[in-house]
């Protein structure tokens, strides 16, 4: 299934909605407004929280904790490459791996070695704006969540 993140660019916190390929509203994020760190929930339509995506402080690399139900379910961390952008990612759904392009525009996901996902940013948009093609036998949900975390990581200060 393909969905489309596009963040608005005026907003006073992160609040945004996420399409299917159909143009379908499917899930939304919600960031917190004052808050040390960043802290954003993924809901369904219902606004019932299905993750809930927290950055760890006072580290030297990004690190994101992803909860659901109040546990913690993944850690994610940035790798320190020079030239490539790449995270580990330990998870109750398996060892996940994001290999990006040079620019951080282009990621792949892979779940213990295997593709899962492909994330392509829109290079001239006037929002953040990114293309998730995910493979139907993945968490959808969670694979986005994982793409919210890119985001923060490398583009959410160019609004």
């Amino acid at each position: 299934m393909k969905y489309l993140v596009r963040q608005k660019v005026f907003s006073f916190r992160d609040s945004f909605t996420i399409k299917n390929e159909f143009g379908d509203d499917c899930f939304r994020v919600y960031g917190r407004i004052f808050s040390f760190g960043k802290k954003l929930t993924l809901t369904d339509l219902q606004d019932r929280e299905l993750y809930y995506i927290e950055q760890r402080l006072f580290r030297f690399l990004p690190e994101y904790t992803i909860y659901q139900n109040g546990i913690p379910i993944a850690h994610v961390k940035k790798n320190l490459r020079l030239f490539r952008p790449s995270f580990d990612i330990t998870s109750d759904y398996g060892n996940f791996n994001i290999d990006g392009n040079f620019f951080a525009y282009d990621f792949s996901i892979f779940k213990n070695g295997a593709p899962v996902a492909i994330i392509s940013k829109k290079w001239f948009s006037f929002s953040d704006t990114y293309g998730v093609s995910i493979n139907d036998n993945e968490d959808a949900a969670f694979i986005l969540a994982l793409v919210i975390v890119l985001d923060q990581v490398y583009h959410d200060g160019d609004k």
